[in-house]
């Protein structure tokens, strides 16, 4: 599949390019960013150029479909679709810079994604929200997106760090995305 670029009112997502490298590897070395994300630490120049120059061959087999998130052309932040079938399943995750957070750009972005997702060509049934316990922003802007709690894989997330309990979520492209409760995590 040809990268395919996604607009909201306030934002670009498209394919992270070789003009992204300084941005994305300055926003990896907040500590928050490989607490509660897969990216190395600590994050170089080199892994953000070997991730850009994967998310090229991502889109061509369409198994990782990945934007990076942008304001007025400015790189802030970063989402994707993993494990990519149409027809099936996939995978949510994103992250964003620092000083891009609190500004609603993560859940007008992931929406926007997620209504390409569940639209033709890819017409995907589930999309699937993983995150390590305790991340309560990522699980916020899920339960905002109308993902559904259904539970805590124990030592089910594994990163370079180690391996951690994860809350999972789901959401059908069937389902009403009004946000429900997600009892014991967020209530």
């Amino acid at each position: 599949m040809e990268p395919i670029v996604l607009h909201t009112e306030r934002l670009e997502l498209s394919i992270p390019t070789h003009a992204d490298v300084d941005a994305i590897t300055q926003a990896a070395q907040d500590p928050e960013v490989p607490r509660w994300t897969t990216l190395p630490s600590p994050y170089t120049r080199a892994d953000a150029e070997d991730f850009i120059g994967k998310a090229t061959s991502w889109w061509e087999s369409t198994s990782e479909l990945t934007w990076g998130i942008r304001v007025d052309g400015v790189w802030i932040g970063m989402i994707g679709l993993h494990g990519t079938k149409p027809g099936g399943d996939a995978e949510i995750g994103f992250w964003m810079a620092k000083d891009a957070r609190g500004f609603g750009y993560l859940t007008e972005a992931a929406a926007r994604v997620i209504d390409f997702a569940f639209a033709e060509p890819l017409s995907i049934a589930r999309i699937q929200w993983r995150a390590i316990v305790g991340n309560i922003a990522s699980a916020r802007a899920a339960r905002a997106l109308g993902f559904r709690y259904e539970g805590i894989t124990r030592q089910g997330l594994a990163d370079p760090r180690g391996r951690h309990d994860g809350w999972v979520a789901g959401l059908l492209a069937t389902d009403d995305r009004a946000p429900a409760p997600w009892r014991g995590v967020l209530d």
